[in-house]
């Protein structure tokens, strides 16, 4: 069968023949693979620069795909072997059906998204409708879906921020109510935070960025000291593409009601997991295929698997490699 392949860490992976994948025990079963998004994490576990990056190689890459079972069932899964193949090995007890009129490239993009979007605001943010939310790093493929989410949970006022003007303005037209520019000067953009928040105060913030960006809300929020009272502000990170690292005083969290937390898969529980694949991602998949949930796609076939995989994506998509579709 025909694979995308790497020979050892750090390489662009090829478009070669490779052995079907064998069947190892009775709980694993064969998917017909249609398309696989690739994700940031694909690539850093390719680089090499991952914790849980490939250790036995050659290797196939690729996390998760969509595609068919023997008996013509279309599922989403993560994978037992790559997935950027025509075939891989997956857990017959662990897959999502996929609805029939949801095309295969969207359904193999959402599920990433959605984990980084419906898991921190529903799971670790704990969200209840009426609440206003701010979703710092909207502009990308997670943070737009987000909106999206916070929208259909029943936000009462979304706040978007980002750099990107383009895709901050397409925010709009998700569910944002507000949009916050990040390209402005520190001061100014404290002062705007500060302003929304007393206008409206802020319940919720979803973080995709971390660094700079989220010090600045971090002091936005901050409480006023004695004899005032602070509305509490849950934080729920998710990803750090402005930095690893923040600065953070202890006076900030005595002095307001500001409480951090994260949100990724060490963070959610085994039951979490479980449900987001027996509830929440078939609800998502439902909402995408009848076109209330919009998630934006660069599309390639695995034979130009070279080309896709070092081309430049514009922020707000989602590379999807599509498989004998």
């Amino acid at each position: 069968m025909k694979a995308a392949v790497i020979e050892k860490l750090g390489d662009i992976p090829q478009y070669k023949d490779v052995p079907h994948p064998e069947i190892q025990n009775e709980n694993q079963i064969v998917l017909h693979v249609k398309a696989a998004a690739v994700k940031n994490l694909d690539k850093i576990r390719a680089s090499g620069d991952h914790y849980a990056s490939h250790k036995e190689l050659p290797a196939i890459v690729g996390m998760d795909g969509v595609g068919v079972l023997d008996d013509g069932t279309r599922v989403y899964a993560q994978g037992l072997t790559g997935m950027i193949a025509e075939k891989a090995l997956i857990d017959k007890n662990s897959y999502t059906v996929i609805p029939e009129y949801l095309d295969f490239s969207t359904a193999a993009a959402l599920p990433n998204a959605v984990l980084g979007g419906a898991m921190a605001l529903k799971v670790r943010g704990n969200m209840t409708s009426g609440q206003t939310v701010i979703i710092n790093g909207a502009t990308g493929v997670t943070g737009q879906l987000a909106v999206q989410l916070a929208k259909y949970y029943g936000a009462k006022n979304i706040i978007a921020t980002g750099r990107n003007p383009e895709n901050l303005e397409k925010t709009k037209g998700l569910g944002a109510h507000k949009t916050v520019s990040l390209k402005q000067e520190d001061a100014a953009l404290i002062k705007e935070i500060q302003h929304l928040h007393q206008e409206t105060p802020i319940d919720l913030v979803i973080d995709y960025l971390w660094g700079t960006p989220t010090e600045l809300v971090l002091k936005a929020l901050k409480g006023g000291g004695l004899n005032t009272f602070s509305h509490t502000t849950r934080i729920v990170t998710v990803g750090s593409m402005a930095g690893e690292t923040i600065n953070l005083d202890s006076g900030t969290l005595r002095s307001s009601g500001i409480e951090i937390l994260g949100s990724g898969f060490g963070s959610l529980s085994k039951t979490d997991l479980e449900n987001f694949h027996k509830n929440i991602l078939p609800e998502m998949f439902q909402l995408a295929a009848e076109g209330d949930l919009i998630i934006e796609l660069v599309e390639g076939d695995i034979k130009a698997i070279e080309t896709l995989w070092e081309q430049k994506i514009a922020s707000g998509k989602r590379l999807v490699i599509t498989i004998n579709q």
